[in-house]
């Protein structure tokens, strides 16, 4: 499906939305740097635990808020709060008033409104878009998304240690400014229902439902290894945004990348992160696709075991360098680790769920990254213990666990799939 043939709500949204993206990125991949130099290592980790886990609380309540107030009240609702979050963001790190903690507050706030965004923003899609064509429309808005963070870091890396203030502010009216379009053109999608309501139900209902869901995963063995599994491997992804920026900051001392002549070109810690992340960014954009048939030709018990090996390998390697160019190759193998999986993982599930139950094994397949996301902080806390170089053999020992738990999954997998054959 081509872009100039998609409904007028989807272009909008692919414009505004890429332009925030990029606004994002500009300062998102630092902020562990932020708090870490804010509250020191042992509190910015429990920090960012608790605004994780409200983010966490808030996806769930999403979907629920998308059918009752509708697509469109809550996409505008979320920008406007996030741009009201980053605006005093923006002035809590301003030249005349300066407040980490107001700052924290902001953070988890504007992480609070993203999570009622995204599920209303996703329901549209399917709202507008056939069946056959949704997969290529949410792909080019990933491609989007990846985009802004090869673009969005390099210019954070930049900017970030001295303009924070005019970053956050420029995100701010951007996020604004998305709300004010969103509010004039965006039109409404939701479903209408017989009786004129969009759904039934108290807000507390529906959580508790999302909760009883996410119980499908003590009563299948196999799933649950999935998510064990996924939670594990989770913990190197995680460290993208968290442990390697702060690491990168403290060990990585001014390098010359390269110089012609009299001209050369030269980073610091918080640069040379921004340019590992754009890194990340790029190689996802060029060779998702690539790599998604590559490992289409292998059994899938290779492509989970071999990434959770990977991600090991690299976040190991990780640990033992503080060369820029050292980096950049080991964020090469990280990447590749995230592509082996990025394309099967989502058959995969449907492969293991029955089909009665595909949604409820979905929502609990999520919880791979919720919880992830949520315990992935505590590695800024360990590293005042430890220090970075064990941290990150830690990590990594969990990564390989991972690629166990995955073995034993499949061979439990196939002792199932024979049982059926014979009976």
């Amino acid at each position: 499906m081509r872009i100039r043939d998609w409904d007028r709500n989807l272009k909008m949204r692919l414009f505004g939305e890429a332009l925030v993206h990029i606004a994002f990125w500009m300062f998102f991949p630092f902020m562990a740097i932020y708090f870490t130099e804010s509250f020191g290592k042992d509190k910015a980790g429990l920090l960012l635990i608790v605004s994780q886990i409200f983010s966490v609380i808030a996806s769930l309540m999403g979907g629920y808020c998308a059918d009752v107030f509708g697509r469109k009240r809550m996409m505008v609702l979320s920008a406007y709060g996030q741009g009201a979050a980053f605006f005093f963001f923006a002035l809590a790190s301003s030249p005349w008033f300066t407040s980490p903690f107001v700052g924290y507050l902001c953070f988890t706030i504007a992480g609070i409104c993203g999570a009622f965004y995204w599920p209303a923003s996703q329901a549209m899609v399917a709202d507008v878009v056939p069946e056959e064509h949704r997969s290529s429309v949410f792909a080019v808005f990933y491609m989007s998304i990846n985009v802004a963070v090869v673009v969005g870091p390099i210019i954070g890396g930049v900017f970030y240690e001295h303009y924070l203030f005019e970053l956050l502010l420029a995100t701010a009216f951007l996020f604004l400014f998305l709300a004010a379009v969103l509010t004039k053109w965006l039109r409404e999608t939701v479903p209408a229902r017989e009786n004129g309501e969009l759904v039934h139900g108290k807000w507390y209902e529906f959580l508790w439902q999302q909760v009883r869901q996410y119980s499908v995963i003590v009563r299948d063995r196999i799933f649950l290894l999935f998510i064990i599994a996924g939670i594990l491997v989770a913990q190197t992804v995680m460290q993208l945004d968290l442990l390697i920026p702060v690491y990168t900051k403290d060990t990585v001392e001014r390098q010359t990348l390269f110089s012609f002549g009299d001209w050369s070109f030269t980073l610091t810690g918080e640069k040379a992160f921004g340019l590992l992340i754009s890194e990340n960014g790029l190689l996802v954009v060029l060779f998702t696709v690539w790599v998604t048939k590559w490992m289409e030709r292998y059994h899938e018990r290779t492509a989970f075991v071999g990434s959770s090996i990977v991600y090991g390998i690299a976040i190991f390697l990780f640990g033992q360098t503080t060369s820029i160019w050292g980096l950049i190759l080991v964020m090469g193998l990280f990447t590749f680790g995230e592509l082996m999986t990025v394309g099967i993982q989502q058959t995969f599930i449907s492969k293991l769920a029955p089909e009665e139950m595909r949604g409820q094994y979905f929502a609990a397949a999520s919880l791979r990254w919720t919880i992830g996301r949520a315990i992935a902080p505590l590695s800024i806390t360990a590293t005042i213990c430890l220090g970075y170089e064990w941290t990150f053999f830690l990590l990594s020992m969990l990564s390989f666990i991972s690629a166990a738990l995955y073995m034993i999954m499949f061979q439990l997998l196939e002792k199932r799939q024979t049982h059926k054959a014979l009976t």
